[in-house]
């Protein structure tokens, strides 16, 4: 996906990249402010401007050193900030946020796919239209990984004992850091069930 690209693809890349992260972490923060938390509102998070939802580490140096260590890189913007005592639903309130974001970027995704099955498109158009599906369906896949802090994780948390919800906050207090080296050590395996999940979804949105 990211090997032999022109500058045009890359050009592609980063602008479905900053718009579809960006859409993915709004939409945490309108559910958390439909939930009674206007954290996200207050700072002016709820905004398709990529300025607001670009962390240095996360956006920048986190791809860099996936690419640099010759691994796919990892793409993600600035976290809404959230109010859990704010939310109402209390943990099930929270997996309601953290869901939506993988859920936006599979609407997105599946937006991509009845185009590209329905609109005979070619050159940089059908380029620009693969190139979101794939986006977004890696994000979708990826944000489902039950490791803290990623999303899928709030998920696993709101029905998980409390023995294993301990564990999890334990992972979480070391924040991406925690998720770069778990997928760092568990590569081998994580690493072809993402890709089999992806072209899985991919083929299903597709028709094939």
């Amino acid at each position: 996906m990211f090997s032999n690209l022109t500058l045009s693809s890359i050009l592609v890349i980063v602008v479905v990249l900053l718009f579809s992260t960006a859409l993915h972490e709004i939409m945490h923060g309108y559910v958390a402010l439909k939930l009674g938390d206007d954290l996200a509102y207050s700072q002016g998070r709820l905004t398709l401007n990529p300025i607001k939802h670009i962390d240095p580490i996360l956006t920048i140096a986190m791809p860099l050193f996936f690419m640099l260590a010759g691994m796919s890189p990892i793409f993600a913007a600035k976290p809404v900030p959230i109010n859990p005592n704010r939310v109402s639903g209390h943990e099930d309130g929270m997996a309601l946020i953290a869901i939506a974001g993988p859920l936006t970027n599979f609407f997105l995704a599946a937006l991509a796919a009845v185009i590209l099955r329905n609109v005979d498109l070619g050159g940089f158009l059908l380029e620009f239209m693969v190139r979101f599906l794939q986006i977004n369906v890696g994000l979708f896949i990826f944000n489902l990984l039950p490791i803290p802090p990623i999303d899928g994780s709030r998920v696993l948390y709101a029905f998980a004992p409390p023995s294993v919800q301990r564990v999890m906050e334990r992972i979480e207090g070391f924040g991406i850091f925690a998720v770069i080296i778990i997928i760092s050590v568990l590569l081998p395996v994580i690493g072809p069930v993402l890709t089999n999940a992806n072209q899985t979804v991919i083929r299903f949105l597709l028709g094939f």
